[in-house]
C-alpha cells in the first residue's frame, strides 16, 4: 500500500480512510524543496487517483469505486482540493475560511447502503471530480465522528504546506517535519529577535 502524494514528503499516512483526504491535499505543489502538482495534468491526476484508490481500498477493505477523470474534471478537482484545504485549516485553527463557506462542498451526492452483514456504508456518487470529492467528504465525516479530523493539519511553514497527521499526545504539532521546517522557522525567529534587540540598544 502506498499513498503516492504523501510518501513524497516522508510522512506517515493518517489512519484508515482519512489517509485518502491527506493524500489528496498532498497532491499540491508543496514541501521543501517543492514537489510538482500531481493534479497539473489529466494524465498525472489519473495516475495519482488510480494508486490512491487502491490504497483506500486496502485500508477500508472495500472495493475501490471506478472513477473516470476527464480533462475537464482536473480543474474541478484542483478547486475542490483548495476549498477543502481552506476549510480543514479553519476547522483546526478555529477560524473562518478565507473565502467563506464553499457551496460546492455542501451539495455533493452520497448514498447509504446496507450490506449483507447488516453494516451501513456511505458510498460516493456523481462522476469525475465530484465522485472523488464525495469520497473525500465521506472520509472527512467519518473522521469527525471518531474525533481524528482535528489531527489532520497543514504544515505551518507557508513555503511548505504539506498535510500531516499530528500524532503528538496533546495534538500540538505544527510542522510536517520539525527538522525540515521547524528548525528553519525557529532560526528565523531567533535572528529577528536578535536584530530587534540590537536596534533597541
Amino acid at each position: 500500500m502506498s499513498w503516492p502524494a504523501t510518501v513524497r514528503y516522508g510522512l506517515e499516512p493518517a489512519p484508515s480512510g482519512l489517509a485518502f483526504v491527506q493524500d489528496l491535499l498532498n497532491t499540491l505543489s508543496a514541501g521543501k524543496p517543492r514537489e510538482p502538482d500531481l493534479l497539473q495534468t489529466a494524465e498525472g491526476a489519473r495516475a495519482w487517483l488510480d494508486q490512491a484508490l487502491k490504497s483506500w481500498s486496502s485500508v477500508s477493505h472495500r472495493p475501490a469505486p471506478s472513477i473516470d477523470l476527464t480533462v475537464e474534471d482536473v480543474q474541478g478537482l484542483r478547486d475542490f482540493r483548495h476549498d477543502l484545504g481552506q476549510i480543514l485549516q479553519a476547522h483546526v485553527g478555529d477560524s473562518a475560511p478565507e473565502s467563506g463557506p464553499v457551496a460546492s462542498l455542501m451539495t455533493l451526492p452520497t448514498a447509504l447502503r446496507l450490506d449483507e452483514h447488516g453494516s451501513i456504508h456511505a458510498e460516493p456518487r456523481g462522476t469525475g471530480w465530484r465522485q472523488v470529492a464525495s469520497l473525500a467528504l465521506i472520509e472527512v465525516y467519518q473522521a469527525q465522528c471518531t474525533d481524528t479530523l482535528r489531527r489532520l493539519k497543514s504544515c505551518r511553514n507557508t513555503r511548505c504546506s504539506a498535510a500531516f497527521y499530528d500524532r503528538s499526545r496533546n495534538n500540538s504539532g505544527v510542522w510536517h517535519d520539525v527538522r525540515v521546517c521547524g528548525n528553519a522557522a525557529n532560526l528565523r525567529n531567533y535572528r529577528a529577535r536578535k536584530r530587534a534587540g540590537a536596534e533597541q540598544v
